[in-house]
């Protein structure tokens, strides 16, 4: 049984203005992973992420590397329970 997972990201380091939210898109995308992902105030950027845990994992791992253009500093990670709010995978603002 694949039960769906919620996983909540914080990626921070040198993360905005350099691409990283579409780069999360495409990953999420080549993952079958629904959710949302936008740029906080505090130079962080956030994941929402709903999927399969180990789809969620392989996300998490792509994450501390990040995009070349990237610096990524550090991944916090949260799990939680899926609510299966989302269809697709998008960047909110």
């Amino acid at each position: 049984m694949n039960q769906s997972k919620r996983v909540r990201l914080i990626i921070s380091g040198d993360v905005q203005g350099v691409g990283v939210r579409a780069w999360v898109v495409r990953q999420s995308h080549d993952l079958a992973l629904n959710g949302w992902v936008k740029n906080r105030e505090d130079e962080a950027v956030e994941v929402i992420a709903e999927g399969s845990k180990e789809k969620l994992e392989k996300l998490i791992t792509r994450c501390r590397k990040g995009p070349e253009v990237a610096s990524v500093k550090n991944v916090k990670v949260k799990w939680g329970v899926a609510t299966g709010e989302f269809v697709d995978f998008q960047v909110v603002y």
